[in-house]
C-alpha cells in the first residue's frame, strides 16, 4: 500500500491550504487515516485522525482551525487548514492503517512521503 500526499506550499499567515492524500494498492479496507506533522527539531505529532465511520480526533493546537475529512470510495483523506499560523510550518505526513490483499487480508500501516507547508508571517 502506498500513500501519496500533495497540496503543501507557501502561504501567508491567516491563509488557507488543503492537503490531500490518496492510498493505492491492493487495499481490502482502510480503518484510520490521519495527518501528522513534524517541524524542524521537533517530534512528529498527530494533527488529526478520522476513522472509517467518520469519527475524528484533533490535536489541541489545531482544533477549530483544521478539518480532516475522507472519501472512502477514493481511499483519500484531506486536511483543510484555515487561519494558518507560522507555527503551523512543518512537513505534513499522511498515515493509514487497515488491511490489504484479496483472499487473506493482511494488516498494513503506511505513511506518505510528506508535503511541506510553510506559513510566512
Amino acid at each position: 500500500v502506498q500513500l501519496q500526499a500533495f497540496g503543501g506550499g507557501l502561504v501567508q499567515a491567516g491563509g488557507s491550504l488543503r492537503l490531500s492524500c490518496v492510498a493505492s494498492g491492493n487495499i481490502f479496507s482502510i480503518d484510520t487515516m490521519a495527518w501528522y506533522r513534524q517541524a524542524p527539531g521537533n517530534m512528529r505529532d498527530l494533527v488529526a485522525q478520522i476513522t472509517s465511520s467518520g469519527s475524528t480526533k484533533y490535536g489541541d493546537s489545531v482544533r477549530d482551525r483544521l478539518t480532516i475529512s475522507r472519501d472512502n470510495a477514493k481511499n483519500a483523506v484531506y486536511l483543510q487548514m484555515n487561519s494558518l499560523k507560522p507555527e503551523d510550518t512543518a512537513v505534513y505526513y499522511c498515515q493509514a492503517d487497515g488491511f490489504w490483499g484479496t483472499f487473506v487480508p493482511v494488516s498494513f500501516d503506511a505513511w506518505g512521503q510528506g508535503t511541506l507547508v510553510t506559513v510566512s508571517s
